[in-house]
């Protein structure tokens, strides 16, 4: 068959998410339940009548764009975090970001449905999306033929589990504490999911590290470091005391 010529995409609406940087996002949704983002949809595509039976499902597939990658050619193969970065696969055997076409399929959990105005809004938690990532369709997630027990994962057959402990300075504590109230969500469980994930490189991973690591959440540089067998949190700054301090 003859490919289209022209073929073109057009996002239906843009993530807001608690991640603003790709570094520290969890490498699969699920993961770090606690994290939230709203799609808000553009207008033409927000009619009520778009998303009639929507709220009856509790997951959604989001089909999106990788938009924050450099622009490179792609790879046909790629070295997979979970193999630790020293191990070479075909690209279509991973889910590297570095694909032939920059697309990205999620699922993530539907909280609610609301229309602010004209614009529809879908609440979503679980996520792994980047802010401002473009989003081009939206799919429901359905049990009985997206959920397969009998399926092979390769080299990636059961979720990542976590060797370290995540702890919280005092300071750490009482400033998550202020910022949930603030935010309105539990922002302790939020960072504790993300850094059980050890967000560094993998030839760093399980290693201990005197470096101060820092990351983008909210409106907010999140600082820790590794001690033996531990993540310490030191604290929340500021982004706009950040960057005057830097």
């Amino acid at each position: 068959m003859r490919a289209e010529t022209g073929l073109s995409l057009k996002p239906i609406g843009f993530i807001q998410s608690c991640y603003k940087e790709k570094f520290g996002i969890p490498r699969q949704p699920g993961l770090v339940t606690a994290a939230q983002a709203q799609l808000q949809l553009l207008p033409e595509f927000s009619q009520v009548a778009a998303f009639k039976g929507l709220e009856q499902f509790s997951h959604l597939w989001l089909i999106f764009c990788f938009h924050a990658n450099p622009s490179l050619a792609w790879s046909n193969t790629v070295r997979p975090p979970r193999l630790g970065g020293n191990k070479r696969l075909g690209v279509f055997a991973t889910r590297s970001t570095f694909r032939p076409n920059p697309l990205g399929l999620s699922v993530a959990r539907l909280e609610k449905l609301e229309f602010i105005g004209q614009q529809a809004c879908l609440h979503l938690s679980a996520v792994d999306l980047l802010d401002g990532t473009p989003v081009f369709d939206i799919k429901p997630y359905l049990p009985y033929a997206d959920s397969l027990p009998a399926a092979q994962g390769g080299f990636a057959e059961q979720a990542p589990s976590s060797q370290w402990v995540v702890n919280f300075t005092e300071e750490a504590h009482l400033q998550c504490q202020q910022k949930s109230q603030q935010l309105q969500t539990n922002l302790e469980l939020l960072i504790r999911q993300i850094l059980e994930q050890d967000p560094r490189p993998s030839y760093r991973a399980q290693q201990e590290d005197a470096r101060i690591y820092a990351m983008k959440l909210y409106d907010f540089d999140l600082r820790w470091h590794y001690k033996a067998r531990c993540i310490e949190v030191l604290g929340l700054v500021d982004l706009f005391e950040s960057q005057a301090t830097n």
